[in-house]
């Protein structure tokens, strides 16, 4: 009766083991998920502010989003023409950045 004892604390202690390293496991990655989301919601609320490095590409990816979503629900308008008027803003946007530049 003792060797049957021994066994089943043995079988106990490993299944114990095992689940308690699968829990272990799981709770290091849900915490790095957390860490990289709350990182992630920081940086989204530095580019708002304007406080990041890349505002600025953030400020005109927005105005861009902007504008194709006006573009693809709006139905009464001339599509090629909305996109050149786009072609002719970042052209513009082009010669203003290399100006500024010199």
């Amino acid at each position: 009766m003792d060797a049957d004892l021994i066994l089943i604390f043995g079988f106990v202690l490993a299944i114990a083991s095992l689940a308690f390293s699968v829990g272990m496991k799981i709770h290091r990655r849900t915490n790095e998920h957390e860490e990289r989301k709350l990182e992630l919601l920081a940086r989204a609320e530095e580019a708002k502010a304007g406080r990041g490095a890349s505002s600025e590409a953030y400020r005109k990816l927005e105005e861009r989003v902007r504008v194709l979503e006006r573009i693809a629900t709006d139905k009464g308008t001339d599509l090629s023409y909305q996109i050149e008027q786009l072609r002719d803003l970042d052209e513009i946007g082009q010669l203003t950045n290399e100006r500024e530049k010199v």
